[in-house]
């Protein structure tokens, strides 16, 4: 009899086990349709669609909480075989109802109460009353996400099927990527304010950076302009051209000795080379004394950008008409800017005229609020996720927060599970032929040592596509006409890469035979240079490998130099055998 009762109570158990479980996966799987529809409402910018949308993911994600939650269940985790996967499929529903509760709904609550319209400057000023208001929510989201993605790395799946060891990676990677993306808006939404002179005038220096001629960051600062920002209004008061700033006789601020040795003292010197160097902090603080001597406004900030940057902020400004009379479009600023304007002007002079009235032209549609601010949006995420803007500020907390973002344009920061490399290009041949750079870039890894240790090999091929008859055909002052040592219609190219901080250099190869190279240190990181010359139709592919720390695994990252036609990072095979070929 005894046994009978607990044979129907084993039974009875399983059953009750059996069944919350199988509705507590049926609640799961209808969440994550749910949070794949707030979260496009939110981009589409449906607020109240968004905010009834999370109401039904929070019932969802409770409902599988509370299934799973109960002292039956808990008491079923005890079990060998089947314990391990009931916890992790509980602490699952935990995660996911808290990411419901404390950063879903307040973030769709934001975008029900706030239409992104309300962030289109009227009469040049961007009311800045919704950021501040938005703070405590986003703040919010943000350390919830953080917090829940800690739990979730933190779930035990060793005893776990398959299917649960599924589960928990895909929420691992959604909480990642997430938490990625609102703790950028957090910093924003912090910083934004008070950056916009919510709390006093604020003086920013605006590099706009010519890829026509490389430099580490993008391109040479060849047009620069002094923007005003109070109470969220914005003024462009004034503009000037690299021309305007003289060569200083030494460093206008003391640079590291790893910059000097790597860059030279010129880095320093004159405002087309501060940005040689892959740190913009360093750059913008370099431009910004120099600003400050020749024009004597100390700013509060530097903000840059290139005219691809500027082709996406025109989809959401729309055409605009030069004084020249020109018509500006998304299209073909980069091919007017880059390219036509040097056939088109001889005169240095009149080229940065022309470049200082595409600048104001679309500062002033923006300014306007005459624009898409759902196009502006998309316009300034895709420019920050190619590192086509920079921002630095001189006030340490500011930058604090601006650190660890693609504005900052700070060198590669790894973890022992995401090593990040950089490749850098700056310009040897003196002139504007980058325009004609063409360029893929490539990263991979094997484990290819007995110790375990990792092998990365980061690929550089580069082309100039110049027309065959570039030397004739492209303006002097495009080619350079040899005046830098560079043969006319051929294009030059430092390249430097970074590696981690625990990455040792092996070996290098360009097209397949043994390179040499020059190995250097730069703020910890292990960094590898060399130059190459290409003539019209040539191309050449660089090769490095390095030996990854004791600690360091997992698939490579790269950044690279914002090229005007960037391509994407490609994966690259690497053969332990010879990982080089």
């Amino acid at each position: 009899m005894v046994l009978l009762v607990v044979g129907v109570v084993v039974v009875l158990t399983v059953a009750w086990v059996g069944i919350r479980g199988y509705l507590a996966s049926r609640h799961l799987q209808a969440a994550v349709g749910l949070a794949q529809d707030v979260q496009a409402q939110v981009l589409d910018n449906d607020g109240d669609a968004a905010l009834a949308t999370a109401a039904q993911l929070g019932d969802e994600v409770h409902a599988a909480r509370d299934l799973t939650g109960d002292p039956v269940w808990r008491a079923v985790e005890v079990l060998p075989v089947v314990g391990d996967d009931l916890t992790a499929v509980r602490q699952v529903s935990e995660v996911l109802s808290s990411v419901a509760d404390d950063a879903i709904t307040p973030v769709a609550g934001i975008a029900s109460s706030v239409s992104i319209d309300a962030f289109k400057p009227v009469d040049g000023a961007i009311d800045l009353a919704p950021l501040i208001e938005a703070r405590p929510e986003v703040t919010r989201a943000d350390t919830t996400l953080e917090s829940q993605l800690r739990i979730a790395q933190g779930i035990d799946t060793t005893g776990t099927v398959g299917q649960v060891q599924d589960a928990v990676a895909q929420l691992v990677d959604v909480l990642g990527r997430a938490s990625g993306q609102v703790d950028v808006v957090a910093r924003a939404v912090n910083l934004a304010p008070e950056m916009m002179g919510a709390d006093g005038p604020r003086e920013y220096l605006v590099l706009f950076q010519n890829n026509a001629e490389l430099r580490a960051t993008g391109g040479i600062p060849g047009a620069v302009a002094l923007l005003h920002v109070e109470g969220g209004k914005l003024s462009l008061v004034q503009q000037a051209s690299s021309s305007d700033f003289p060569r200083a006789d030494s460093p206008v601020l003391p640079l590291p000795e790893e910059t000097r040795g790597l860059y030279g003292n010129i880095t320093g010197q004159y405002i087309q080379d501060v940005n040689l160097t892959p740190q913009f902090p360093l750059s913008a603080q370099l431009a910004s004394e120099m600003w400050r001597r020749e024009f004597g406004t100390t700013v509060d900030g530097v903000l840059s950008m290139d005219p691809v940057a500027l082709s996406y902020l025109m989809t959401a400004t729309g055409p605009i008409t030069l004084p020249t009379g020109d018509v500006l479009t998304s299209d073909n600023v980069v091919s007017l800017l880059l390219s036509e304007a040097y056939a088109r002007y001889d005169d240095p002079a009149q080229q940065d005229f022309f470049f200082a009235g595409t600048a104001s032209g679309v500062f002033s549609a923006v300014a306007s609020g005459a624009l898409d601010p759902q196009a502006l949006v998309t316009a300034l995420a895709r420019a920050g996720d190619e590192r086509r803007i920079y921002l630095w500020s001189a006030d340490p907390d500011e930058q604090a927060r601006i650190a660890e973002t693609t504005l900052a344009g700070e060198l590669p920061t790894s973890t022992p599970t995401r090593p990040r490399f950089g490749v850098y290009l700056n310009d040897g041949t003196g002139a504007k032929m980058d325009y004609y750079l063409g360029a893929d870039f490539g990263v991979g890894q094997s484990v290819c040592r007995q110790d375990g240790r990792s092998t990365y090999v980061v690929e550089v091929t580069l082309r100039n596509d110049a027309p065959a008859d570039a030397a004739t055909s492209l303006p002097p002052y495009v080619t350079g006409d040899g005046n830098f040592g560079v043969q006319a219609g051929l294009i030059s190219t430092n390249v430097a890469v970074y590696a981690p901080s625990e990455g040792v250099f092996m070996e290098a190869s360009i097209d397949g035979q043994p390179a040499g190279v020059q190995t250097a240190t730069d703020s910890g990181h292990s960094v590898v240079q060399l130059q190459t010359t290409l003539s019209p139709g040539q191309s050449t592919t660089i090769k490095m490998s390095f030996l990854g720390g004791e600690a360091t695994s997992g698939d490579a990252q790269l950044e690279t130099t914002p090229i005007v036609n960037l391509p994407e990072t490609k994966h690259v095979s690497v053969a332990c055998e010879s990982p080089l070929t």
